[in-house]
């Protein structure tokens, strides 16, 4: 135990990949967090679209990793099920944070914003794209819940693939997408001597205040 506690206090490395100035950055937000995605993307990191979400329940903040699945003028899409841990906290407050990380780049990306449902069309749509066995795996999951063994689970999967043998595999209500509305972005690019870079956009009615932070 005391040469772990050892190690994690002497772990450093220093960031010099790349720099942030305001001349950088674009007058949205959107096109600059579309970039950093492309670069995470073509730098083929993994997850590159994962990002760590939280939310609040009676004052207890609570994070998990979840997958972007859209990115637009509208807002940021993802997916899951609505009676998960999540999916409860966001029916009592619609407040959220996210946190892309990308420690490859030495950059991230914090937001926060409003989530709204997407519609019954666009949850159907997204649902039909994915695997076949996602699809499957969405009905068998009573996500969040206590499961007593894997084996129950097991045996759910293959009710619901002798159920659905030969058809299209319907969405569950109990899953779909959520959209966040982003009211304020910071792109952080770490420097060296931890005199990283921080530009943050700040939503002023239908503009973006953009200013620098110390680091």
């Amino acid at each position: 135990m005391s040469d772990i506690r050892k190690k994690v206090k002497s772990l450093r490395r220093d960031f010099e990949l790349d720099s942030l100035s305001k001349s950088d950055v674009t007058e949205e937000p959107l096109d600059l967090l579309h970039q950093w995605l492309e670069l995470a993307i073509e730098s083929e990191l993994k997850d590159p679209n994962a990002f760590v979400l939280s939310t609040v329940k009676n004052g207890q903040p609570d994070s998990r990793v979840v997958l972007l699945r859209d990115a637009h003028e509208e807002g940021l899409q993802f997916f899951t099920n609505y009676s998960s841990k999540k999916g409860e906290d966001l029916v009592r407050n619609n407040r959220v944070s996210l946190n892309f990380f990308w420690a490859e780049l030495d950059r991230q990306i914090r937001i926060h914003g409003k989530v709204d449902q997407l519609s019954a069309e666009q949850s159907d749509e997204y649902f039909h794209s994915r695997p076949r066995s996602s699809q499957i795996g969405a009905w068998a999951s009573n996500q969040s819940h206590e499961l007593k063994s894997r084996k129950l689970l097991e045996t759910r999967i293959k009710e619901l693939e002798e159920r659905f043998e030969d058809q299209e595999v319907p969405r569950p209500e109990f899953w779909g997408g959520y959209l966040i509305k982003p009211s304020y972005y910071e792109f952080w690019q770490g420097r060296s001597s931890r005199l990283h870079d921080r530009i943050i956009y700040e939503q002023d009615g239908a503009n973006w205040k953009i200013k620098r932070l110390f680091p």
